[in-house]
């Protein structure tokens, strides 16, 4: 559990940021996964998402799906030959983070390709999906063909999710421009930490079928957000921005679209408020949902998020200025607080 307060982390933010660090490593240590990004010197470097591991000899990448042999970066999945992942079909409308202004959610009879990578780039210490550790990421695998192939004439559209796709993007693009040719529309929900040359072919997949891209903004603030996931959110808000810049080419229905977990005792009104000032400040019609919080993971001590919490989130939303807000899974929401 993370003994720090939001208030602390304000406050504190260096010693926030070792009392954080220490459990981020014991999380990871619990699934054998690299306790944080390699920096050997010397190294060889993956640039497919922010983290830009530099690897030794058998060392593996902070995702735990690369290595290096023989001075050659070695993917062990996420190429197009092979993913790890699981998917199911999820008929239409379903609890899509963007149900309320895609166009899925009118497609009765119809279903969305839900697909989940096991691996991510972050390890958010409220995970609400990580089961997804548990998987081994040396264990049967699925190409990028083969999960195509699963579509059928029900499938309307195509989801990636996980985890998150960043840490498998070269399967996931693999698979999404084949499912493009066959006329699905391509849907990403994503932390948004691939290198902005595979965050561009998404969005322009996106934007060809008619799909949306949806960013999780956890936190604004770059303490708070390196405490509860791990990491910087520099390149998360960064193509943000990048993928927004496309929205006039198609401006319905939403290109680009937004979400935030309230977290109760850190992400409170007020984070909210600078991350929609953030959102407003690109294009104050881009849907901003606000998600409510069950205890997982590493945060299993936290209440659900209260109603309240999440009205004042969303008055504060709006006051920043975005003009489609939304109160997201409102049956996971209690009244402790």
């Amino acid at each position: 559990m993370l003994e720090l307060c939001g208030g602390c982390i304000r406050l504190h933010p260096d010693e926030a940021l070792r009392v954080a660090g220490a459990l981020h490593a014991q999380t990871r240590r619990a699934f054998a996964l690299p306790l944080s990004p390699p920096r050997t010197e010397g190294g060889v470097q993956c640039a497919l998402c922010t983290r830009e591991c530099l690897m030794g000899e058998g060392e593996r990448g902070y995702c735990g799906l690369r290595t290096v042999r023989d001075r050659r970066l070695v993917h062990l999945a996420g190429t197009p030959g092979r993913g790890v992942l699981h998917w199911y079909r999820d008929p239409l409308p379903t609890n899509c983070v963007a149900d309320w202004v895609c166009t899925g959610s009118r497609k009765l009879g119809c279903h969305n390709l839900a697909v989940f990578y096991a691996s991510c780039t972050f390890n958010c210490l409220f995970c609400q999906n990580w089961h997804y550790r548990e998987i081994d990421p040396g264990g049967p695998g699925l190409s990028a063909e083969e999960l195509a192939n699963t579509a059928n004439a029900r499938t309307y559209c195509v989801c990636f999710f996980g985890g998150d796709p960043a840490s498998q993007m070269l399967h996931a693009l693999a698979a999404a421009r084949t499912l493009a040719r066959r006329g699905v529309v391509v849907c990403w929900e994503t932390a948004g930490t691939s290198h902005p040359n595979l965050l561009d072919y998404a969005v322009r997949l996106s934007l060809e079928t008619g799909g949306c891209i949806k960013f999780d903004l956890k936190a604004f603030d770059e303490t708070l957000h390196t405490v509860l996931t791990g990491a910087s959110n520099r390149r998360t808000l960064e193509n943000f921005a990048r993928a927004a810049r496309r929205i006039p080419e198609r401006p319905e229905p939403p290109l680009v679209v937004a979400s935030t977990l309230l977290v109760p005792g850190y992400v409170d009104a007020r984070e909210v408020r600078e991350i929609a000032r953030f959102i407003a400040a690109l294009n104050p019609e881009i849907p901003y949902a606000l998600l409510g919080f069950a205890p997982h993971f590493y945060m299993p001590d936290l209440p659900r998020t209260s109603l309240r919490h999440a009205q004042d989130a969303e008055a504060a939303a709006r006051a920043a200025g975005l003009r489609n807000v939304r109160i997201g899974n409102r049956h996971l929401l209690g009244s402790e607080y």
